[in-house]
């Protein structure tokens, strides 16, 4: 017993000063990754530096960025309102009124996101060749990338607490207006989160406005790009765009504002009755099926209708199987990677909050907001720059794809560590296993699920991903997206229809998934 008394007071702030020292070693390797995330901004910096302000100036403040900058203000203020009123309109249809087939429905609105938005383009443009400008651009936008805005707002209509709205009931408001003065404004999260999604994509895609001729800064810098070599004008039109990345972030934090959201008390047990819709049920249901049909529909009757005037000499198997084995391993890889990458992130912001933790969690959520062609023009300049052995070879892409994906890792990461409670550490470590021991034999084992859900959000990113691909892939590097690109780019729309349909089901399982773990939050 005595020995007992003399080892616990020592023993005790070994222990301590243990974790102490393991928990900077994961800090510094936070913010080691932190500052390389950071590269591409430094990059632009430092180019733009290099070039001269005048030059800068001239090259920004010409006819053919404002061209470019009207585009895509008016691209990202026509889609994205037009996104929300759809989205809102089919969430309240399936989570809160009696529509026959309201799961059915509620799946097939969020299955578009399995479809890549340039297949949706070529899909489109396969049906209607003369689906070009602008108002083609919206289309296919809306189509493509209204379930970024559907999910949240689902899951935030399957958590609100019915009494606040029958207590605006009883105080005579109408539906309408208990709609507008209840609900919706505790939709503003979700709305605003999935808005910033939406515009964020707006303004990083590529494939789709190649395909109807539509010009926005993606499809400039990688034009200039693969034309001329232009590093400075391609910066600079870089540097516009991640301009208006951070101006859209900013508007969102605005609209968002500071309200609180949160009730105090449990809140009611009962779910909310569903709206009987009565006479309403048919037009109601015209949305959904509507819907439905523009965006599961079309591509798959397109592609279907490809295959078969295609035959069976499209199937070219010995294109096929080595495009699917490299995209394979190269989502794998990526996947594995960003996910490592993540890891002390994750794990200091749940278990070693602060100042210090915010600052570097923002660098890693700003660059994620930042379009893959900017990532991969600066790893381009700058391995052709400083590193030239390192230009088009495989660590190149996936550290490209570290630095696009790594938000996608960092959440599912976070959220799973957080539901880890930190005293099986604790435990672990006064048992006598050193810190990093402890750390791997408890939160990494129980974070096991949620990071390979993180993992597969950044495979299905890296499946789907086009332009850094073409400009950071090794010679000979051939994936689905490159050869549906290469054979659609060259109007074969028949050969490119296989890669399509592989990518699709590639891609509907995640997306399953995301529908189920939407689900699962909501306790159902």
């Amino acid at each position: 017993m005595a020995s007992a008394i003399d080892l616990t007071p020592a023993g005790l702030p070994a222990a301590a000063r243990q974790r102490r020292r393991s928990t900077s070693w994961i800090t510094l390797a936070a913010a080691l990754i932190s500052l390389i995330a950071l590269l591409p901004l430094a990059f632009i910096a430092w180019t733009a530096i290099q070039t001269g302000w005048e030059t800068v100036i001239a090259l920004i403040f010409r006819q053919r960025v404002g061209e470019l900058l009207v585009n895509t203000i008016l691209l990202v203020v026509v889609t994205v309102p037009i996104a929300i009123v759809l989205s809102v309109a089919l969430a309240w249809l399936t989570e809160r009124s009696d529509l026959p087939g309201n799961r059915l429905w509620s799946w097939l609105s969020v299955a578009p996101l399995a479809i890549p938005a340039f297949v949706h383009s070529y899909a489109w443009i396969s049906l209607v060749p003369g689906l070009h400008g602008l108002w083609a651009g919206v289309l296919v936008s809306v189509i493509a990338y209204f379930p970024f805005l559907y999910l949240p707002i689902a899951a935030a209509l399957r958590r609100l607490d019915p009494a606040l709205e029958d207590a605006a009931a009883a105080l005579g408001l109408g539906p309408w207006r208990v709609f507008a003065r209840v609900v919706l404004p505790q939709l503003r999260l979700a709305i605003c989160g999935g808005s910033l999604l939406v515009g964020l994509h707006l303004l990083a895609e590529y494939g789709l406005y190649v395909f109807i001729r539509f010009d926005t800064f993606t499809t400039a810098i990688v034009d200039q790009f693969q034309s001329t070599f232009n590093g400075p004008a391609a910066n600079m039109l870089a540097a516009v765009l991640v301009a208006c990345c951070f101006v859209l972030l900013g508007v969102e934090v605005i609209v968002r504002g500071e309200e609180r959201y949160a009730r105090v008390g449990s809140g009611a047990a009962r779910q909310q009755q569903r709206t009987r819709l009565g006479r309403a049920m048919l037009p109601c249901l015209l949305l959904p099926v509507g819907t439905a049909l523009l965006t599961l529909g079309v591509p798959f009757v397109t592609v279907g209708r490809w295959l078969l005037a295609g035959g069976a000499d499209i199937w070219r198997w010995d294109e096929i199987a080595p495009a699917f084995s490299q995209t394979l391993f190269l989502a794998i890889a990526g996947a594995l990677l960003a996910t490592i990458a993540a890891m002390p992130m994750a794990w200091i912001s749940i278990r070693a909050p602060g100042p210090l933790q915010r600052l570097l969690e923002s660098c890693n959520y700003i660059v994620g907001s930042l379009p893959g062609v900017v990532i991969a023009l600066a790893l381009v300049t700058i391995t052709v720059r400083v590193a030239l052995p390192l230009y088009q070879t495989l660590f190149t892409i996936l550290f490209g794809y570290a630095l696009m994906f790594l938000p996608r890792a960092l959440v599912s990461l976070r959220a799973s560590i957080a539901q880890a409670p930190v005293e099986l550490e604790r435990a672990a470590s006064s048992l006598g296993r050193p810190p990093l021991k402890a750390l791997w034999a408890t939160t990494i084992r129980l974070s096991a699920p949620g990071a390979a859900a993180g993992m597969a959000m950044v495979a299905l990113g890296i499946t789907n991903e086009l332009t850094a691909t073409q400009m950071l892939a090794p010679n000979g590097t051939r994936t689905l997206a490159v050869a549906f690109w290469s054979y659609s780019g060259e109007i074969d729309y028949a050969s490119a229809a296989p890669y399509a349909l592989i990518m699709v089901a590639i891609s509907l399982p995640m997306t399953l998934m995301l529908y189920v773990q939407s689900k699962r939050m909501a306790g159902r």
